[in-house]
C-alpha cells in the first residue's frame, strides 16, 4: 500500500479505530478532519448481507438526495421528436439519437455523467453496451433511466439523483454531499440514502441485511458507524 501523507495520518490519529460511531458523531469527525484544499465529497460504504452472484440478491436502485451531491451532472438523452424537445426543455446537456450513438462509437466520446434513453431507442443504444456498461453509464429501467418520462428523469438527475448498485464484494458506495454542506444536510442526505437501500432489500436476503457502514471524505480515512444507529438516523432526519 502507498504511504499516506502527514495530514492523512493526523486525521487518522483523531479517530478511535476500535469504536463504532453514531451517524452524528461520524459526520462531525469526518467534517472536522477534512484537510484537502478542495471541497471534498463525503462518501458512504455499506457492506450488505447479500450474495450478488445470485440475480435475486442483486441490490440496486436510486434516490434523489434532498440536498443533491454538490455536483451537477452532465446528462445525455437518447430521444427523438417530442421527447427530444422535452429533454432539452428540462435541461439535458446533450440530446440526440443515431448521431450521438455514432459519435460515441467512432470517437469514444464520453463527456457526460448520466445517460437516459426512451424505450423505443434502446435497440440502437444497446450497441453501446461494451462502452457504457463498464463505466456504469448504460441506461436501465431499474434506475429510471430507460423511460418516456424524460423531463422528470433529467430533472431528478440534475437535482442530485444517486444510483447505487452492490458490487461483487457485496458493498454499496455512494456520495452523500460535500464537506461544505455541513452536518445537518449530510445527515438528511444519509437518511434518504438508507431509506432507499432498505426499500431495495431483496426478498431472498436472509439474516442481517446491513452488516457494516463506513463514512469518509475524499482524502480522509474511513470512520466506522454503528449499524444499529440507522434506525435513529431515520427517525430523526426523515423528511416524511
Amino acid at each position: 500500500m502507498p504511504v499516506k501523507g502527514k495530514k492523512y495520518r493526523e486525521a487518522l490519529a483523531k479517530i478511535d479505530r476500535s469504536k463504532k460511531y453514531s451517524f452524528e458523531e461520524a459526520v462531525k469527525v469526518a467534517l472536522d478532519n477534512a484537510y484537502a484544499k478542495f471541497d471534498e465529497t463525503v462518501e458512504v460504504a455499506v457492506v450488505l448481507g447479500v450474495d450478488p452472484r445470485h440475480a435475486d440478491q442483486m441490490v440496486r436502485g436510486s434516490v434523489v438526495l434532498p440536498h443533491g451531491t454538490g455536483r451537477v451532472a452532465r446528462v445525455l438523452v437518447f430521444a427523438k421528436g417530442e421527447k427530444a424537445k422535452e429533454a432539452k426543455d428540462a435541461g439535458a446537456d446533450y440530446v440526440g439519437d443515431e448521431d450521438l450513438i455514432k459519435k460515441i462509437l467512432e470517437e469514444n466520446w464520453l463527456e457526460f455523467d448520466k445517460v437516459i434513453a426512451t424505450p423505443d431507442l434502446m435497440g440502437q443504444v444497446s450497441r453501446l453496451g461494451k462502452i457504457l456498461g463498464p463505466r456504469g453509464l448504460m441506461p436501465s429501467a431499474k434506475t429510471g433511466t430507460v423511460t418516456f418520462e424524460v423531463a422528470k428523469a433529467v430533472k431528478d438527475i440534475k437535482a442530485g439523483k444517486v444510483d447505487f448498485k452492490v458490487d461483487r464484494a457485496g458493498v454499496l458506495h455512494a456520495p452523500v454531499g460535500k464537506v461544505s454542506f455541513g452536518e445537518k444536510k449530510i445527515l438528511e442526505n444519509l437518511c434518504a440514502f438508507f431509506e432507499a437501500v432498505l426499500k431495495a432489500k431483496p426478498a431472498t436476503s436472509k439474516g442481517q441485511y446491513i452488516k457494516s457502514i463506513a463514512l469518509s471524505t475524499t482524502m480522509g480515512p474511513g470512520i466506522k458507524v454503528e449499524v444499529n444507529d440507522v434506525r435513529n438516523l431515520l427517525s430523526k432526519y426523515s423528511g416524511d
